[in-house]
C-alpha cells in the first residue's frame, strides 16, 4: 500500500486566490510600464532641447566675439605693419565692450601669453552668486527622482571638467591655440559644481594677420536650470501617464484574468464532481476570445455530462441485458440437476448453448461499443472514397453465394463518383457492413439488397434498401437505441441489439446523420416494400478529394 501511494499522482487542488495581482496582471503591468519607461527614458537620454540651447548660446558668443575681435584688431594695433597687440588699448577696449554682460573675456597675444582678463578688470567678477532655494523648501519626489537619474544621463557624463589655471596661456585651452592658428571654435565644459561652461575662441586679425586670440566664456547656469525644469515637467507627465497606465492595465487585466480565473474555478469544480451539475460562467456577450472560451467550455461541459449520462445509461442497459441470459442459464442449470429425462436434458443443453453464445455476442459488442469513441478520437482520419468502399463491400458480399442469399446491387450517381469523406475506413466499413447484414437478415431468398450513392449539396447520401417486411411504425423511433431489437423469436438470441446503435455512434462521430424509414409503393396503397437506411456524411474536398483508397475493408459476416 505504501509503494502504491508513492507512485500515485498528486491530486490537483483547486486554484486559490493569487493575491491582489495575478501573474497575468503583473505581466500586463510590466509590459505597459516598461514601454512607457523606455519612451520617457529615451526622451531624457536623447535630449535635443539641451543641445539646441548650448548651440544657441555658443552662436551668440561667436557673434559677440567676432564683433569684439574685429574692434580689437582695428583699435588695439599700431597699423598694417603691427605684429602684436597694444596691451593697454586692448584692455580698455575689452573692458568697455564686455562690461554690460556677464561674459568673461580673455585676450592672448600671438605668443600665447595672457594679456587681458575681464575677471581682473572687473572687481565684482571675482564673486560668484548662486540663487538658493527657500530655507524650508526641500526637494520633492520628482526632484529627488531627477537628482538620482541625472548623473546617468549622457550630457552629465560626457563633458570635460573646466580648470582655471593660475598662470594661463593659450596652450592650456585647445580653442585658444586653434584661434592663434586662425580657426574659430567652441568648447563646452563643466565646472567643479556641475555648471555648464561654454567657451568660444576667435582669432584677432588685421589685414589677415593673426595678432592674438580672444576667448569668451560663460557659465551657463540658466541652461541647466531650463533643462532641469523641462525634465522635471517630463517626469511629472510621466508620473501622470504611469498612474493612468497602471489603472488601465489593472482594468484590462481584470477583464481578462478574472473571467479566466472564474472559468478555471468552474472547470476545477466540474472535475471534482460532487453529484451536481456545475454551471460554466457565461461570457458569450463579450464577443471576444474570452467569450469563445466560455462557449467552448460550456459545450465541452455539456458534452461531458451527456457522456456521463450515456455511460450511466449504458451501464444500466448492459446490466439488464446480461441478466436475461444469466437468469436463463441459472434456470436451465437448476432444472438440469432436477431431471433425468434425456430429452429434457438435451433441450436444456441447447438453451445453455444459445445463452452462452448470446453472452459471448453481448460481451464482444459491448467491448466494441465501449472502445469505439476512444478509437475514433485517437486514430487519424483520412479521405475515404465512398463509392470505392461501397463497391468493394458489394463485390465481397456477392462473392459469398450462400443458400437463400439475396442479390446485391450498387448505383452511384455521376456527381458522387470519386468524392471522399474524412473518416476512418475501418469504422465506415463497419457502418455499411452492419446495415447490409441487417438487410440480409430481413430479406427473403431471391430478393435484392440495393445500395445507392448520390450527392446532396455538401453531403454524400448513401442508402441501403431491402425487400423485407419493413420496420414497424412504433419501432422507427427506437430502432437505434441500445439493446433494442425488432426480430422474429428465432433470431433474438443471435443478435445483441447493439449493431444499429454502434452504426449511429460511428456516423455521428463522423459528423453525419442516419435515419430509418420504410419504402412504400403508392400504386399499392402505400404498401411497405422494405426498409431503407439513409446515411449522410459531409464531403471532404469535393471532386478535388479523389485520392488513393486507404486500407481495404473486408466484410465480416457473423
Amino acid at each position: 500500500m505504501a509503494a502504491a501511494a508513492e507512485h500515485r499522482p498528486a491530486a490537483r487542488r483547486r486554484p486559490r486566490g493569487r493575491g491582489p495581482f495575478s501573474s497575468l496582471t503583473r505581466r500586463i503591468l510590466a509590459v505597459n510600464v516598461v514601454a512607457l519607461g523606455v519612451l520617457v527614458g529615451g526622451v531624457l537620454y536623447l535630449d535635443q532641447f539641451r543641445a539646441s540651447l548650448v548651440t544657441q548660446r555658443g552662436e551668440s558668443l561667436q557673434s559677440q566675439g567676432e564683433i569684439i575681435a574685429g574692434a580689437l584688431g582695428l583699435a588695439a594695433s599700431s597699423g598694417p605693419e603691427a605684429v602684436d597687440l597694444d596691451i593697454e588699448p586692448a584692455r580698455a577696449l575689452l573692458w568697455r565692450l564686455t562690461d554690460a554682460t556677464a561674459t568673461r573675456a580673455r585676450l592672448f597675444n600671438n605668443a600665447g601669453r595672457l594679456v587681458a582678463d575681464t575677471n581682473d578688470l572687473r572687481p565684482d567678477a571675482q564673486v560668484s552668486r548662486v540663487e538658493l532655494p527657500p530655507p524650508d523648501e526641500g526637494p520633492g519626489v520628482v526632484e529627488f527622482l531627477y537628482d538620482v537619474i541625472e548623473p546617468l544621463l549622457p550630457a552629465a557624463r560626457s563633458r570635460p571638467i573646466y580648470t582655471d589655471y593660475p598662470l594661463q596661456s593659450a596652450r592650456d585651452y585647445p580653442e585658444a591655440a586653434a584661434a592663434l592658428s586662425g580657426i574659430s571654435s567652441m568648447v563646452e565644459r563643466m565646472t567643479a559644481d556641475g555648471t555648464p561652461h561654454i567657451s568660444v575662441a576667435i582669432p584677432v586679425t588685421r589685414f589677415r594677420k593673426v595678432l592674438g586670440a580672444l576667448v569668451l566664456s560663460v557659465e551657463a547656469r540658466d541652461i541647466d536650470q531650463a533643462i532641469r525644469s523641462e525634465r522635471l515637467a517630463i517626469l511629472e507627465v510621466f508620473g501622470v501617464a504611469l498612474f493612468v497606465t497602471v489603472l488601465m492595465s489593472i482594468f484590462l487585466a481584470s477583464t481578462i484574468a478574472r473571467p479566466v480565473h472564474r472559468l478555471a474555478e468552474a472547470a476545477e469544480l466540474v472535475k471534482a464532481g460532487r453529484g451536481r451539475r456545475i454551471a460554466i460562467p457565461d461570457f458569450s456577450r463579450r464577443r471576444d476570445e474570452i467569450g469563445d472560451l466560455s462557449v467552448a467550455l460550456q459545450a465541452m461541459t455539456d458534452a461531458l455530462y451527456a457522456r456521463l449520462d450515456a455511460i450511466e445509461s449504458f451501464a444500466a442497459d448492459v446490466a439488464h441485458e446480461l441478466k436475461n441470459p444469466l437468469s436463463s442459464l441459472r434456470s436451465a442449470i437448476e432444472t438440469w440437476s432436477r431431471t433425468n429425462n434425456p430429452d429434457a436434458r438435451r433441450r436444456l443443453a441447447e438453451i445453455i448453448e444459445i445463452d452462452v453464445r448470446r453472452l459471448d455476442k453481448l460481451i464482444s459488442e459491448i467491448s466494441d461499443a465501449s472502445r469505439l469513441d476512444a478509437e475514433m478520437a485517437r486514430d487519424e482520419r483520412r479521405p475515404i472514397p465512398l463509392d470505392g468502399l461501397l463497391a468493394g463491400l458489394v463485390a465481397a458480399y456477392a462473392g459469398l453465394e450462400r443458400d437463400g442469399w439475396p442479390r446485391f446491387a450498387l448505383t452511384v450517381a455521376p456527381e458522387a463518383k470519386g468524392l471522399t469523406v474524412a473518416g476512418l475506413g475501418e469504422n465506415l466499413g463497419r457502418v455499411f457492413r452492419n446495415l447490409i447484414d441487417n438487410a440480409i437478415s430481413f430479406s427473403p431468398p431471391g430478393t435484392c439488397v440495393a445500395l445507392a450513392l448520390e450527392r446532396d449539396g455538401s453531403q454524400l447520401v448513401a442508402r441501403v434498401e431491402d425487400e423485407g417486411p419493413g420496420i414497424p411504425e412504433e419501432a422507427l423511433g427506437r430502432i437505434f437505441e441500445r439493446f433494442y431489437t425488432e426480430r422474429p423469436n428465432e433470431q433474438v438470441g443471435s443478435h445483441s441489439g447493439l449493431g444499429l446503435a454502434i452504426v449511429r455512434q460511428i456516423v455521428e462521430g463522423h459528423d453525419g446523420t442516419i435515419e430509418a424509414s420504410n419504402r412504400r409503393d403508392p400504386d399499392q396503397g402505400n404498401g411497405v416494400l422494405g426498409a431503407c437506411f439513409t446515411v449522410r456524411l459531409p464531403v471532404a474536398g469535393g471532386s478535388a478529394g479523389r485520392r488513393r483508397p486507404g486500407r481495404p475493408v473486408a466484410p465480416v459476416v457473423d
